[in-house]
């Protein structure tokens, strides 16, 4: 089959079309032909980051995490899937699972759902990763219905996503972001849209709370925007950060009682722990997708596999509004 590879970590550049074996479905598995994949942040990460980390895989490797396409095969011990089935999932990209960016994939049944009904296949595979980040960050920090809600970072991959399950869920959404073109994107999805560039975090909680903070903040821009998330949170408010490789002082959240949710998705996939949880969120999803209750948002710009760098530096430039998706086939 057709891969794009990568023999070195770095740059965009280090990608290069191959032609390697097809993996065989074992048990438990599902083979699946590939449509479309999309890129995420820590998609270039890993190009980035070198050997030494936990989430690198041994060269030559085959990155890409999310895909959406059609099962071609189906391993021993696997139920629920079947030949010609459409599904969609994160499965491969990292240690020693190989990534989406190549015409097929034998994943982990327990990684894959479905594919949604309503939403083509290259929207399927904006999904996965962040969709199962945003949803596992809301429950976890115990979303319900009639509070109100701060999501930062609502044009971004995570960000969209989780907004719009909060509105799914029954919250008042509100949410940051630093233009025109992406407050325009989150009134469109339904939220609030907060320009963090012109309004300090003082001003917009006491504009939409009477001062009172938010009862849940979902921050996907972490870093030193977490003193914001805690600035900007209710007294013993819920935080869940997907981005909290920092160091702060946590003084403001001790005497406001915060609670902090830190989501990192990935942890099945390295640890093989927990994996069917994935594939439940993702059945679940999909229902929420076909009622209507979330649309995944693809950036303008399209890329065929043999692009994949061009994917990459796309994202990794700022510039993207939603999802990158890379075409397989």
């Amino acid at each position: 089959m057709k891969a794009m590879t990568i023999t070195a970590f770095g740059g965009t550049d280090v990608f290069k079309l191959t032609e390697v074996p097809a993996p065989v479905a074992k048990s438990g598995e599902v083979l699946v032909r590939i449509h479309a994949s999309s890129v995420n942040t820590v998609d270039t990460m890993i190009r980035q980051m070198g050997p030494e980390r936990p989430l690198s895989p041994a060269l030559p490797a085959i990155l890409g995490m999310d895909f959406a396409g059609v099962v071609a095969a189906v391993g021993d011990d696997v139920t629920g899937f079947s030949i010609g089935d459409e599904v969609y999932g994160c499965a491969g990209g990292l240690a020693e699972l190989p990534g989406t960016l190549a015409q097929y994939i034998a994943a982990d049944a327990r990684l894959i759902a479905h594919k949604p009904q309503n939403i083509s296949m290259r929207q399927a595979a904006a999904l996965p990763l962040v969709g199962i980040t945003a949803y596992e960050g809301l429950q976890r920090a115990g979303i319900k219905a009639g509070q109100q809600v701060l999501v930062h970072g609502g044009s971004g991959g995570v960000g969209h996503v989780a907004l719009q399950l909060a509105r799914y869920w029954g919250a008042e959404v509100f949410s940051t972001c630093g233009g025109d073109a992406q407050l325009a994107l989150i009134e469109r999805l339904g939220a609030t849209g907060i320009n963090y560039t012109s309004e300090t975090v003082t001003d917009y909680v006491a504009r939409h709370t009477q001062g009172r903070g938010f009862d849940l903040v979902f921050d996907s821009v972490g870093g030193a925007n977490m003193l914001n998330s805690f600035e900007a949170a209710a007294l013993n408010g819920q935080i869940a950060s997907t981005v909290s490789l920092v160091e702060l002082d946590l003084s403001l959240a001790h005497f406001k009682g915060l609670s902090l949710h830190v989501v990192f998705m990935l942890l099945p996939m390295l640890h093989n722990v927990g994996r069917e949880q994935h594939g439940k969120i993702l059945t679940d999803l999909a229902r929420i997708v076909e009622a209507g209750g979330v649309l995944p948002v693809l950036d303008e710009q399209q890329f065929s596999m043999e692009q994949a760098g061009d994917a990459h530096a796309r994202l990794s430039s700022g510039k993207a509004m939603g999802k990158v998706v890379v075409d397989i086939d």
